[in-house]
């Protein structure tokens, strides 16, 4: 028996010690698609490890025993938080302890005889599993997966799998700053907070498939392909490898290469698929993909396979500017983090896509930076699906710790790009720990460690004011990617001038940095506020990206940020509010420029930066200089039907942006509650017309599900949103009110119930969850307690 925690591919071993004890340490391969539709004779098969579980609450010893009775335990499913929270005012003392999870199960017949292996894909913070009593070593660190070879400690009948949780703040990356949970911008609930599965495999089996494209552009492209081997005894029967390049049914390509192990252990084998045939690109606007499969054959027959899903692209930071696929392309993106309201970040798989969606389709975003750690499988594999290119980075948020905080982060490097290398939306990795101090012999390291493990993407890691001091001997990435947030005398966005001689981005803009008072980040951008900040929050986030791209050698910005997310830091109720979107991901005033960025053909959009309302707050209206986004050439607006005004782009003063505001003067009296329409006209013609009312009295109760169908297996949800609208559809500002909910058939809801609409400023959400083996239609009643109620229907499938 050989523990793959703690020992390096022979082929590898090398690399490993020349860059340190900690990359060598945490040597572990993962495989991500698995062909068991295509081979399920030799393929690995998975079961997952989601439903049946016992949360004990606090930790005790005795509760690893498999005797223990744990019959009072509580039944869970996973993804799972182990304290109830709502969507603000979290406390971090109701989740920082130690707790118990077990697991009851017998291993499948068709798993007798294999090699099994158990996967935790996230816990927060460190975990502890023991099976049948033996203690499996301790995972340090929330979000990187773990995998053990449990084969020896099985039984044939009832199986206990007993998991110590502890998510108490410690130092592990990115915790350790001695100002605990305020020593980090995000908070981070505790728990099994992403999906657990076991891996049956034969004795000798394809552990990793490591898929890199060269050349894509040039004749001679290729894939050049290094598989792991994993052989529990030395092999008795010769082997080869054997890969082929995918299209659905279709191959396109094949190499072989014959398997030369001398004993048990782990050896690399490396072989190119050449000959690429009429492969397309990956592309934004056209994410094709495909899968390289790799199989073992021992004696001629397949023994294993393994494939993984890759794209042909070619991703370049220049001085110059970036390229995709040898094209110039202005990078236009916003950072995420994967944190939600009720769940922290135990969400599931449909959940996760709806974010990658929200950001490439919605938002119009060409890249997403993921901040400040590694985020969900799930949510890569959508941005590969959309075209939504990714910076991917190491768990952290300024603070840099001890040595041995320092090899966690070594490690972390080295366990992320293993994981994802195959993604082919990843063209960063982000190698340094967010805005932290120069520290040249570890991000030297971490730099030299992603090149041996993935030399085909850039290295960076975000800069601020003090790292850039002396970055021309401090700093060795390849991509200088600075978190820019200062103001121009008037009070606009100011936008630094790229560092000379190296590829340069932004990683962070707007924010919460108040560019009125010219300092601090104190600009709340709450829906239920000031209204003022609420129409300044679009026209920041308009103005750094127009000059940023007036810059030529700028590859481009991302703004902080899509959405709001839990903190201590210049929170407001617990709920830091930066995002565009709010933490229920529904669209503020500020996510109006995102959305207009996009094609008018395909989608004419008109999305004023106001509310047209004639409350207590907005007496006059929108007042002077209202702005207005959309994609259309020409608006007409119209009061009561009436002509105001007829508007042009302010081109001049947004000459670098697709689709620049819209401005006009909409202050007037409103005592007659006069309606607003606007018309849009693309190419002279008429493409969209959008009307909005001030009079409340024919406001309405607004209730819609993401999904009209769900996987009863406990853990699927959908978003259910609601809240006030006039009689259009457009949210009326500063509502309020409450909605209670009733549910039926195979569901449960998760979030307040009911929900005061005031502190979200009149929109909000919960999630209608799943029930484990549970099939049927949900049905949830949503009653407003001004507008009455309404009904949603879901259903559940097997």
């Amino acid at each position: 028996m050989f523990d793959l925690l703690n020992r390096p591919s022979a082929l590898s071993r090398r690399k490993f010690l020349r860059l340190g004890a900690a990359a060598a340490a945490s040597a572990v391969f993962w495989p991500r698609k698995l062909a068991a539709s295509r081979a399920s004779n030799a393929a690995s098969q998975f079961w997952p490890l989601n439903n049946g579980w016992l949360f004990g609450g606090k930790f005790t010893e005795t509760a690893f025993a498999p005797s223990f009775n744990d019959t009072a335990f509580s039944k869970v499913t996973l993804p799972h938080c182990v304290t109830r929270l709502s969507w603000q005012n979290w406390d971090p003392d109701s989740w920082e302890d130690v707790w118990i999870y077990r697991r009851h199960f017998s291993l499948p017949r068709e798993a007798r005889g294999k090699r099994i292996f158990l996967h935790f894909d996230g816990v927060m913070v460190k975990s502890t599993p023991v099976i049948n009593g033996h203690a499996l070593p301790q995972h340090l660190g929330g979000y990187l997966p773990s995998r053990y070879e449990i084969t020896d400690w099985l039984a044939d009948g009832d199986n206990v799998l007993a998991v110590q949780v502890d998510s108490r703040f410690d130092s592990v990356p990115p915790d350790g700053s001695p100002k605990g949970p305020k020593g980090v911008d995000y908070l981070e609930a505790g728990g099994i907070f992403r999906p657990v599965r076991l891996q049956a495999v034969p004795p000798v089996f394809i552990s990793d498939v490591f898929a890199k494209p060269v050349d894509v552009l040039g004749p001679g492209r290729r894939i050049d392909v290094t598989c792991a081997i994993d052989a529990a005894a030395h092999p008795d029967k010769p082997m080869q490898l054997r890969l082929e390049l995918r299209d659905a049914r279709r191959v396109l390509s094949t190499a072989q290469q014959d398997v030369l192990m001398h004993a048990a252990g782990q050896i690399e084998v490396a072989a190119t698929l050449s000959n690429l045939g009429n492969a397309a690109l990956w592309d934004v606007d056209s994410p094709r993909l495909y899968e390289v499969a790799a199989q073992l054959l021992v004696d001629g027959k397949v023994s294993h396979e393994c494939s993984v899903r890759i794209g042909l692209r070619e991703a370049r930071f220049e001085v110059d500017g970036f390229f995709l696929n040898g094209r110039r392309l202005q990078l236009f993106g916003l950072d995420r983090h994967e944190i939600y309201p009720y769940a922290g970040g135990a969400m599931p798989a449909r959940v996760l896509h709806r974010d990658a969606r929200i950001l490439r389709r919605d938002f119009n975003c060409n890249i997403v930076r993921c901040s400040h750690y590694p985020q969900s499988e799930a949510f890569l594999d959508a941005c590969d699906e959309l075209g939504l290119m990714v910076w991917e980075e190491t768990p952290g948020w300024g603070f840099l710790g001890d040595d041995a905080w320092k090899e966690l982060v070594v490690q972390n490097v080295h366990d992320m790009i293993l994981r994802d290398r195959n993604h082919p939306a990843i063209v960063i990795w982000g190698v340094r720990v967010n805005e932290s101090k120069n520290d040249v012999p570890l991000y030297e390291r971490t730099t030299a460690l992603a090149k041996t493990l993935d030399g085909s993407r850039a290295t960076s890691g975000s800069m601020t004011g003090g790292s850039r001091k002396n970055w021309k001997t401090d700093w060795h990435e390849d991509v200088f990617a600075f978190d820019d947030y200062h103001a121009e005398p008037d009070g606009s966005v100011g936008i630094e001038k790229p560092t000379p001689g190296v590829p340069y981005m932004l990683a962070e803009v707007v924010g919460q940095f108040n560019y009125t008072a010219k300092k601090g980040f104190t600009a709340k951008y709450r829906r239920a506020g000031e209204i003022e900040v609420q129409t300044q929050q679009a026209l920041r986030h308009a103005q750094a990206h127009d000059r940023a791209a007036a810059y030529p050698h700028c590859s481009g910005a991302i703004g902080w940020c899509a959405f709001d997310y839990a903190s201590l830091l210049n929170a407001f109720d617990g709920v830091k509010r930066p995002g565009v979107a709010d933490v229920f991901r529904i669209p503020k005033l500020g996510a109006s420029f995102y959305q207009a960025q996009t094609g008018p053909n395909s989608r004419p959009v008109i999305l004023p930066n106001f509310y047209w309302d004639f409350g207590p707050k907005t007496p006059r209206g929108p007042g002077q200089g209202a702005s207005i986004f959309s994609n259309c050439d020409e608006l007409e607006v119209f009061v009561d039907g009436r002509l105001l005004a007829t508007l042009q782009p302010d081109s001049k003063n947004y000459r670098h942006l697709k689709h620049p505001p819209f401005f006009a003067d909409l202050a007037m009296d409103g005592a007659g509650k006069p309606e607003l329409r606007i018309d849009g006209y693309i190419g002279g013609k008429k493409a969209l017309s959008r009307s909005f009312s001030s009079d409340p009295a024919h406001d309405q109760f607004f209730l819609q599900a993401d999904d009209e169908g769900l996987t009863g297996d406990g853990a699927d949800a959908t978003r259910l949103v609601f809240g006030q609208v006039d009689k259009f559809g457009a949210a009326r500002a500063f509502a309020s009110g409450t909605v209670s909910f009733q549910i039926g058939g195979p569901g449960q809801i998760v979030g307040d119930n009911p929900f005061a609409l005031a502190g979200s400023g009149g929109m909000g959400a919960v999630w209608i969850r799943t029930l484990a083996s549970q099939y049927g239609r949900i049905r949830v009643a949503a009653t407003h307690s001004f507008f009455g109620g309404k009904t949603v229907k879901i259903k559940v499938t097997r």
